[in-house]
């Protein structure tokens, strides 16, 4: 019952991404559900800001950008909440951390959102409206150049800014794993990354299996500085050796999907 739960939950957000709002009752249709159900859900999806609640329906929530950036949100989306929920297991009250802009960070936000005594610096404002939304975490949103799209602030004064913080952790997603390290395709984030990089004590990363011996143009830094790897699949036998040698630890949270086509 849990299974098919979460996957018409994730089923709602996917709609949404592809229609924008949508109502109770073209939901219930499409899902064969009742209206009740979807309405649960609807409240459900909405104390984790993955919705926004209106009357008789639903809509995107405001943290979520446009374009592209909406493409990869709804992208894997069922290993990315799998990967989230098993991050968020890895800290507790009193952790500090950077977090990066990116869709599975910002899954992983909706997970820290709902634990306490959390303390947050991000240049994402989607990951700060969720982290800081009971009051319960302390949350520092980094401002700088602003790109609506993604909802993410980037650029010198961002970098300025995160000079002034020495969290414990930091939580990054990539757009490439491979032997010679970890990588990204976009200059300014990658600028953000490496200062993260620098001043935190410990690194997570997180990322979904299609990330695995994938190219991209600007290099963060080496396998040996990762201490741990959250991601839905084993990556595959070389890479699964690089990781090995250099110390980091593979940390596996299949999908639901993945688990049901295991078990069929």
């Amino acid at each position: 019952m849990a299974m098919r739960l979460n996957a018409r939950r994730d089923r709602i957000v996917e709609l949404l991404l592809e229609f924008q709002r949508m109502s109770v009752e073209e939901l219930a249709q499409r899902l064969g559900a009742s209206r009740e159900t979807i309405r649960r859900d609807l409240t459900e999806l909405a104390a984790r800001n993955r919705l926004r609640k209106f009357h008789g329906g639903a809509a995107l929530p405001d943290t979520v950008g446009e374009g592209a950036f909406r493409i990869r949100m709804v992208a894997k989306l069922e290993a990315k909440r799998a990967i989230a929920r098993r991050a968020a297991a890895l800290f507790g009250a009193r952790d500090s951390l950077f977090i990066d802009a990116g869709s599975t960070t910002v899954a992983l936000a909706g997970e820290l959102a709902q634990r306490e005594g959390l303390t947050v610096i991000t240049n994402s404002v989607g990951i700060a409206q969720l982290t800081s939304r009971n009051g319960a975490n302390g949350t520092f949103l980094l401002g700088g150049e602003h790109r609506h799209e993604a909802g993410e602030n980037v650029g010198s004064m961002v970098l300025q800014q995160l000079a002034g913080f020495s969290p414990e952790h930091a939580v990054l997603t990539v757009d490439g794993i491979a032997a010679a390290g970890i990588a990204d395709s976009d200059l300014a984030a990658a600028e953000i990354a490496r200062v993260m990089i620098a001043r935190a004590e410990r690194l997570t990363i997180v990322a979904d299996a299609s990330k695995f011996e994938r190219p991209a143009l600007f290099h963060l830094c080496p396998l040996r500085r990762i201490e741990r790897l959250v991601t839905d699949q084993p990556p595959p036998p070389a890479l699964a050796q690089a990781l090995e040698e250099a110390g980091t630890e593979v940390i596996l949270a299949p999908s639901i999907v993945q688990n049901e086509a295991e078990n069929n």
